[in-house]
């Protein structure tokens, strides 16, 4: 079941994100060769909690199936495409580097992700994580009133797909709110005037996970998505909100 945001919630998410898009910026001023993956992770919690906030991952463990998640954000290089685990992992030049944080702020949840290259990186990476970050910015433009969640992911699909890079199908964005995760998802394809109706008060977390080579992944024993075929990938998320002026961005 979605569940609709007020006007008043949606400002307490939006100071949520605007907490959240801060520190993310600060990580993003560490990434260098020779800094190890869980330098960020440390640096995650600092910030969170400087920022009168709770880190969203950590001990995150939805249905008490699998692992609880043990860092505040996640740090996934090359080929893995979500859910890595900051590890003593030192940064080379030319890795692909993608954070993904979330906080809670007042009891509400904020989302984002970025990729970010170390050192110089190839023109192939480089077009890769332009391609996944303009195709985030087609599925937004498509949030409006009278539109779809398939008008989101035909966005996010024709774009990729133009550029010739693979959508991870098997992942997706999603509602957020007062859980991390909430109805509907927000897949990455679709069909125009597909799926569920947006709606007013609608806040989702968009985020195309792309890959350079076929967009198939594999689940690692500590719950992180690799490639299948070791290609890399890129990753940009976003949380925004369906209002009468358009999407808007929570996460800035």
């Amino acid at each position: 079941m979605v569940i609709l945001k007020t006007e008043a919630e949606v400002e307490v998410m939006c100071e949520a994100g605007r907490r959240l898009a801060g520190i993310l910026d600060a990580l993003v001023r560490e990434v260098r060769p020779g800094v190890a993956a869980d330098f960020f992770d440390t640096l995650a919690r600092q910030l969170i909690l400087e920022a009168g906030s709770k880190p969203a991952f950590l001990g995150y463990n939805p249905g008490g199936a699998g692992n609880p998640f043990p860092a505040a954000l996640c740090v996934s290089v090359n080929d893995t495409v979500v859910h890595g685990i900051p590890s003593r992992y030192v940064l080379r030049e030319g890795d692909i580097l993608k954070l993904d944080i979330g906080l809670i702020y007042k009891g509400w949840y904020s989302d984002m992700a970025v990729t970010v290259g170390v050192g110089k990186i190839s023109p192939e990476a480089r077009r890769l994580m332009r391609a996944t970050e303009e195709a985030l910015e087609a599925g937004i433009r498509e949030a409006v009133l009278g539109k779809t969640i398939g008008d989101i992911g035909f966005a996010i699909e024709e774009h990729v797909r133009k550029n010739r890079f693979s959508i991870v199908e098997s992942l997706s964005g999603h509602g957020i709110g007062r859980d991390l995760h909430e109805d509907p998802n927000v897949f990455n394809f679709g069909k125009r005037g597909g799926g569920q109706k947006l709606k007013e008060g609608m806040v989702l977390a968009i985020e195309p996970m792309v890959a350079m080579g076929s967009g198939k992944v594999r689940v690692l024993p500590d719950d992180s998505y690799v490639t299948a075929d070791g290609s890399p990938a890129a990753h940009f998320e976003r949380t925004i909100a369906v209002t009468v002026n358009g999407p808007r961005m929570l996460t800035q």
